[in-house]
């Protein structure tokens, strides 16, 4: 059968999860169908498709004519799967094809009227993409997300808190077929990951992937650049990290480079996710940014890491929601580092708050002051923790995030979407 796979092309949490459903698919045909941040991961973990289409950054899917050319490859196949992706999802139901919704952020969406949302999906029209499009124009992107849902043949969702009523309220809604799951992560790659064997490196930071809405490589970057000036004064702050590796999507395609303060190194890179997770696994030291697939990824292979302050406002929302643990507690959040920080209760107006006052720290020697200062007093509490209380925060975040295992209720998905006569109906 062939496969027609796409992600939500923000950060890597979205591809990372296609890719680890892709390799559950590994007898089928697997088309990749993406753009920006996602196509990069795709085409460094390759081996997970056998085929992967990028579209031209200007075209995100769902842009209308844009993708019209890809409407055929939707109609030849026997299933599409999207990761948070709305777009591809219509685009699925308008060529007739059945299609998986799996989101790891299924709590996070503001969606004020949810009855509202399940009016317009059953007045849907479904001949023309155009049609469906503008009768959802009125929606948020957030209510595009809740929609899709209800019109997949099947969703999978992350545990969370908060999700579980979400569930229950979408399932009195309509939707088809949802599954709560455990951790959405590459469950394939983590088990190849080899126990006990240390890291090349005393310290791995993980800025993810980095692009979304908003934020890129090049614009709307001051995060970036806010690290790439921290890391050598973190050098000279703490000799014990004598090899540190930082690494992200803006770090990669020739973007790779390498400071040294005092005999000590850290290298900003971008590395395959198998080899990644590897030596996050044998680093006695772990720090992130606080995305749900990075905290999942780490609780599987044993280890608790530091968050580093807020790249965008999903961040502030996670720590937000696991207040009381001790991952939460020993954090870094940038209203603790940058004077009369205030950020919005909104996904776009959050973030764009967020990018201008991390720029404020750039502009001022005594805003970085207080950052350097207020991250090496978070660094002192992080290793302060012994390894023992830090196994003890493993386990309490593995029991508030539990769930049954995502491989399994994917793979029995698609086992009722085929007994259903779904997959492998006439095209």
């Amino acid at each position: 059968m062939r496969f027609v796979l796409g992600a939500q092309s923000c950060g890597f949490g979205p591809i990372s999860k296609l890719t680890a459903i892709s390799r559950l698919l590994s007898e089928h045909q697997r088309t990749f169908l993406g753009t920006t941040v996602a196509a990069d991961f795709a085409r460094r973990n390759a081996d997970a498709f056998d085929e992967i289409i990028e579209i031209p950054e200007s075209a995100e899917i769902g842009d209308g004519p844009l993708l019209g050319g890809f409407e055929p490859l939707l109609a030849e196949s026997d299933c599409v799967v999207s990761v948070m992706g709305a777009e591809l999802v219509f685009r699925a139901v308008v060529a007739r094809r059945p299609v998986l919704m799996v989101d790891s952020l299924f709590g996070f969406w503001k969606v004020p009227h949810p009855a509202r949302v399940a009016e317009l999906c059953a007045t849907a029209p479904r001949d023309s993409y155009a049609a469906l499009d503008a009768h959802f124009a009125g929606l948020s992107p957030h209510e595009r997300i809740y929609a899709a849902h209800l019109l997949a043949d099947a969703s999978v969702v992350q545990n969370f808190p908060g999700v579980p009523a979400r569930v229950a309220e979408i399932s009195r809604l309509g939707v088809r077929r949802m599954s709560l799951s455990g951790a959405i992560i590459d469950e394939g790659t983590l088990h190849g990951v080899v126990k006990g064997k240390p890291s090349r490196y005393d310290l791995v930071i993980n800025l993810g992937g980095f692009k979304n809405f908003l934020l890129d490589y090049d614009h709307h970057n001051d995060y970036l650049r806010l690290f790439v000036r921290w890391v050598p004064d973190l050098l000279a702050d703490w000799p014990q990290f004598e090899r540190v590796a930082v690494c992200g999507g803006a770090f990669g395609a020739g973007r790779e480079h390498q400071v040294e303060v005092a005999g000590r190194r850290a290298e900003f890179q971008c590395m395959p996710q198998p080899e990644f997770l590897q030596e996050v696994s044998g680093t006695r030291h772990y720090m992130l940014t606080p995305g749900l697939t990075a905290i999942h990824e780490s609780l599987q292979l044993g280890q608790l890491p530091m968050a580093l302050p807020e790249q965008h406002y999903g961040h502030i929302v996670n720590l937000e929601q696991l207040n009381g643990t001790l991952f939460n507690r020993l954090g870094a959040r940038f209203s603790g580092l940058i004077e009369d920080y205030r950020v919005p209760a909104d996904d776009f107006e959050g973030t764009a708050a967020i990018v201008d006052q991390v720029g404020t720290v750039l502009d001022s020697e005594q805003g970085y002051a207080r950052f350097r200062a207020g991250m090496n007093e978070r660094i002192e509490q992080y290793l302060a923790v012994g390894p023992a209380e830090r196994q003890d925060g493993v386990a309490e975040l593995r029991a508030l995030l539990h769930g049954p295992s995502f491989g399994t209720l994917v793979t029995e998905t698609f086992d009722s979407l085929r007994s259903e006569r779904l997959i492998g109906e006439p095209r």
